[in-house]
């Protein structure tokens, strides 16, 4: 990490910000890999916790309700603030939230501790979240998709990785075991840390470019409500993918367990499968959406899950891990490319646009969570997989987006 902390040269020319800043990229993509994968430990004990607190589906999709609520409200408000004043330090602050909540968590004998303890992890990834966005499009050198996913990657493979250790040490040997987790959460302060140290040694890379540039130029053409609208079908965008990616995330390992009387250990295999995947999109997404356009992407990510989704609620148990690997990969490259669009149509606003979509989008989960939670109380988890099946058909209103992006050779 030794590379990432040495003082940046005095900025004489544009070539130092012309070129993707690896060991930054990498850095950042282990510490997002470390952050989801402490998130993801809360959806993974789900069946434990259901079954020693008692609790029902509405309350366990009350808990993801309240982690997605607390990030998606504040990380908007965390990235307008860093985008007047950078914070280069706020990374490791807002993990020693998601440190303490960790601990709380592996404690909490009660349903009202457990909210308390999500909270504070929601609270670490707000402050996470938009800023490590910011940074890893400092350190793009203009390759900002592939700098997306690379650091999308690490989040996704963490967000796999979860479910696995939870099966191998929480699930055999109970919640207590979660604490040892706050070793990765004391690993990613230190990152973080010497993140920070970069961060402030290259703010002169957060200046913007000269006021008619071409790409503010092409911008100009579209109008305020123009922006406006294209972001309203990126944000349904972002509800169809979130929605349906909550189900899998919350309620596959129920569903498993309901349709196919498979074990907890065995249906968190199957979840981890599906996020590997997710990891697997992700990383391919980007670089994609550098070359041949991000809507071109963004049309074959949700749209093109949809024959897969509207499968899956008929499949057996050997298809059904089948078709979900398959959702997992295109689904999960969306993101990256929808953030990338999104700052392109207002620059200048990396910290606002990246807070506001990824707020977004954790509260479309949390949302997602508490109404399939009760939707499955008065139905079935079944009756939940098959109407959430149609939500990539949404991916159609892709269309009603313009064409700002130039392909990358």
């Amino acid at each position: 990490m030794s590379i990432i902390l040495k003082e940046a040269p005095a900025v004489s020319s544009s070539k130092v910000a012309e070129k993707a800043v690896f060991p930054v990229l990498f850095a950042l993509s282990i510490s997002h890999l470390l952050n989801d994968t402490l998130q993801s430990l809360i959806p993974s004990i789900y069946p434990l916790v259901k079954s020693s607190l008692g609790i029902s589906f509405t309350q366990v999709g009350l808990i993801t309700f309240t982690f997605q609520l607390v990030a998606s409200l504040l990380q908007p408000v965390v990235g307008m603030y860093t985008d007047r004043n950078p914070k280069p330090y706020s990374l490791a602050i807002g993990m020693g939230f998601s440190l303490t909540g960790l601990v709380l968590l592996s404690q909490a004998g009660s349903f009202s501790t457990v909210l308390l303890s999500v909270a504070l992890i929601g609270m670490g990834s707000a402050v996470f979240h938009p800023e490590a966005s910011r940074l890893a499009r400092m350190a793009s050198g203009g390759r900002h998709g592939m700098a997306q996913s690379l650091f999308q990657v690490g989040g996704n493979a963490g967000s796999a990785l979860g479910p696995l250790l939870a099966a191998l040490i929480i699930v055999p040997y109970g919640q207590f075991h979660i604490i040892w987790f706050s070793l990765a959460a004391l690993l990613a302060i230190i990152i973080l840390s010497k993140l920070g140290g970069w961060y402030r040694n290259n703010l002169y890379r957060l200046k913007k470019k000269p006021a008619g540039s071409n790409r503010e130029q092409e911008l100009a053409i579209l109008s305020p409500k123009k922006v406006a609208f294209s972001l309203f079908i990126l944000m349904v965008l972002i509800f169809s993918k979130y929605f349906y990616m909550t189900s899998m995330h919350s309620y596959f390992t129920f569903y498993l367990i309901n349709k196919f009387g498979v074990s907890v250990q065995s249906s968190q295999l199957y979840l981890f499968m599906f996020l590997f995947a997710v990891a697997a999109g992700t990383f391919i997404g980007g670089p994609v959406g550098d070359r041949i356009g991000r809507k071109y992407v963004i049309w074959i990510s949700i749209l093109g899950a949809a024959p897969f989704t509207l499968l899956l609620p008929y499949a057996n148990l050997f298809w059904t891990g089948v078709l979900s690997m398959c959702i997992g990969v295109i689904i999960s490259s969306a993101f990256s490319a929808i953030l990338v669009y999104a700052q392109e149509l207002v620059p200048g606003k990396v910290g606002m646009i990246s807070g506001l979509f990824f707020g977004f989008a954790f509260g479309m989960a949390g949302i997602g969570s508490a109404v399939l939670g009760a939707l499955a109380d008065h139905t079935s988890i079944q009756y939940v997989f098959t109407l959430c099946s149609f939500l990539p058909l949404l991916g159609l209103v892709t269309g009603f987006l313009p064409n700002i992006e130039k392909k990358e050779s």
